[in-house]
């Protein structure tokens, strides 16, 4: 990601931040968000809504309401000033460890954000929780848990009982299962799978892949996306994670949706306007992708509206019968950025893919001759993962 977008974010940021902490907080009144929209949202030289520029959420606001929040839908003034306290502690904490560790410096790599308003992005349910699982669902999330798992069995991280081996257990035979081809298409972000016989072995970050629509933004880099209009059409490039930047097209022609057989990795987005907000429905997507368990299955229903001279509502309903036993709900608010200061845009750039991949593979394979050759240790008994995630999404973990 550009400097220039870090620089911007920030300093736009604080000033957002600085504003809110001498204001209330609490939802404004439907009647006063009608009539700033009203007055405020800008028209294109052609007629339509003009959503255009570059925009990020600026403050950090936890996907889903950690459950002491219970039904609080905003926080407190002085929730947000002592949650700010805990981060800023937490990070200067971990980027002296990871200084000593000699990896990256957190404090220099992380975007850190002031905490939002909201207790969590997910407005609908009211609990600002993704809603449960299917049973189908949970038991795809365990089998590929299970895999993953078992090529760890031989491992010292299974021996020890470490958190990566949680559910696990220890075994110094190598699993029977580690030829095996995973019950799905490896699509986590950080979901690396115990040994390197191929790509897909590594995690989509590994592979320069970024994640897919929806696109909430991530700690590691930010989240930017530059809007474009024209007559006829709109286009999205966004700059997310490390250099892991894409573009979607938005068919506003009122065609219908590509046949069902056409898969695509960021789905098919199919645009229309009513009134001032842009609706756009997203499906086909391949089932290669994963967003919290949902792959082919997936169909989003996003509103981009302009609320402001320089601000942006998003929302999305995301729908997978197959794995929520109902619908879901995020809202985001955008800031836009500088144009003049941003008016240089550097390509994202993710290497990963392009030189530390085949470095993986070619040093596996070189160890798996040296193991036939009695010259090192059986490459199963070897943890590369790090991390293991944890595939099912009804269990997560309080911020």
């Amino acid at each position: 990601m550009s400097e220039r977008f870090s620089a911007s974010m920030s300093t736009a940021a604080l000033a957002a931040a600085a504003a809110l902490i001498s204001a209330s907080v609490g939802p404004p009144t439907a009647q006063a968000q009608a009539t700033s929209a009203a007055s405020a949202a800008p028209k294109t030289p052609w007629g339509d809504p003009d959503l255009q520029g570059i925009w990020t959420d600026e403050f950090d606001t936890p996907l889903q309401r950690p459950a002491r929040y219970a039904n609080q839908e905003f926080f407190t003034e002085a929730q947000r000033a002592e949650l700010d306290r805990q981060r800023s502690a937490l990070l200067d904490r971990r980027a002296t460890d990871r200084d000593l560790a000699g990896a990256y410096n957190l404090a220099v790599f992380l975007t850190t954000k002031h905490t939002g308003p909201r207790t969590s992005r997910i407005v609908d349910p009211p609990d600002g929780r993704i809603p449960p699982l299917t049973a189908a669902a949970q038991k795809a999330a365990a089998a590929d848990r299970e895999y993953r798992l078992a090529l760890l069995q031989a491992t010292e991280t299974c021996k020890t009982k470490s958190g990566q081996c949680r559910g696990g257990k220890y075994d110094p035979v190598p699993s029977p299962r580690r030829a095996e081809p995973p019950p799905r298409y490896n699509a986590a972000n950080f979901g690396r799978i115990n040994r390197y016989d191929g790509p897909e072995d590594g995690s989509l970050s590994d592979r320069c892949l970024t994640l897919q629509l929806p696109e909430f933004g991530t700690a590691f880099g930010g989240s930017f996306r530059r809007i474009v209009q024209t007559p006829g059409g709109i286009s999205m490039f966004y700059d997310v994670g490390q250099g892991e930047g894409w573009q979607r097209n938005i068919v506003m022609n009122r065609s219908p949706h590509l046949p069902a057989a056409i898969r695509q990795w960021y789905g098919d987005s199919r645009g229309h306007w009513e009134g001032d907000t842009l609706v756009i429905d997203v499906t086909n997507f391949s089932p290669k992708t994963d967003f919290f368990g949902s792959r082919e299955n997936l169909h989003l229903v996003e509103r981009w509206t302009r609320t402001g001279a320089s601000t942006l509502e998003y929302e999305v309903t995301v729908e997978d019968p197959s794995v929520w036993t109902k619908p879901w709900t995020v809202k985001q608010e955008f800031t836009r950025q500088s144009e003049q200061e941003n008016r240089i845009y550097y390509e994202p750039r993710c290497i990963e893919g392009n030189y530390a991949l085949p470095s993986m593979l070619r040093a596996a394979r070189d160890a798996d001759r040296a193991f036939a050759e009695g010259r090192g240790p059986d490459p199963a008994t070897r943890d590369n993962v790090s991390t293991l995630v944890d595939l099912d999404t009804s269990v997560v973990r309080d911020p």
